[in-house]
């Protein structure tokens, strides 16, 4: 069983750096181009589940990869809510907060990285279960988070996993035990 964690493509926002949790944003044309391009990979395995998040950034990545008749809309694959922050740049941030990390200290107004953790075992959970390989439609933090929490880290190590839009990363087992196949694998630009 392997799980193919895919970060939605390229939008507005995700181009110039501002944070998107809530705000409903599509792709850009490079970004469908980039979900596109991911179709030929994911068609030479089968899946036994497929979840998106909610947000049509994910779930148009999800049909123009060529799972969107499979996938099941699960609200845990949602990005970080991020409260006061959203719409904003790293540099805006940490204009009003000196140092600040989500993977450390949250967002006011949204969610600790303890409650993203929790959604992401959630998903590991449900992943797990499947009998067989697992496709998951999300965003760029919740799927770091889902990363670290997949080897046994604090969610807070989901600051290690850069992740690129329109990405395709495999998470798996070596003997037994969790691990990371592949990450931020890119198919056209």
């Amino acid at each position: 069983m392997k799980v193919f964690a895919i970060r939605h493509g390229e939008t507005a926002w995700s181009l110039n750096g501002r944070h998107t949790g809530t705000t409903d944003l599509p792709l850009t044309d490079n970004g469908r181009r980039l979900a596109e391009g991911m179709r030929p990979a994911l068609m030479k395995t089968s899946f036994a589940l497929v979840l998106v998040s909610p947000m049509r950034r994910a779930r148009k990545t999800c049909d123009l990869a060529g799972l969107g008749r499979e996938a099941v809309v699960d609200d845990d694959l949602m990005e970080w809510n991020y409260g006061a922050y959203e719409g904003l740049t790293s540099d805006e941030i940490r204009e009003r907060s000196p140092g600040w990390m989500i993977f450390r200290d949250g967002c006011p107004n949204g969610e600790t990285p303890e409650e993203v953790g929790a959604r992401a075992d959630r998903v590991i959970a449900r992943a797990r279960a499947a009998e067989g390989n697992v496709a998951l439609f999300a965003h760029g933090h919740v799927l770091r988070v889902l990363a670290a929490r997949w080897i046994g880290s604090s969610a807070a190590a989901g600051q290690h996993f850069l992740l690129d839009t329109g990405t395709l990363s495999v998470l798996g087992d070596y003997q037994d035990s969790p691990a990371v196949e592949s990450w931020n694998g890119a198919f056209v630009g």
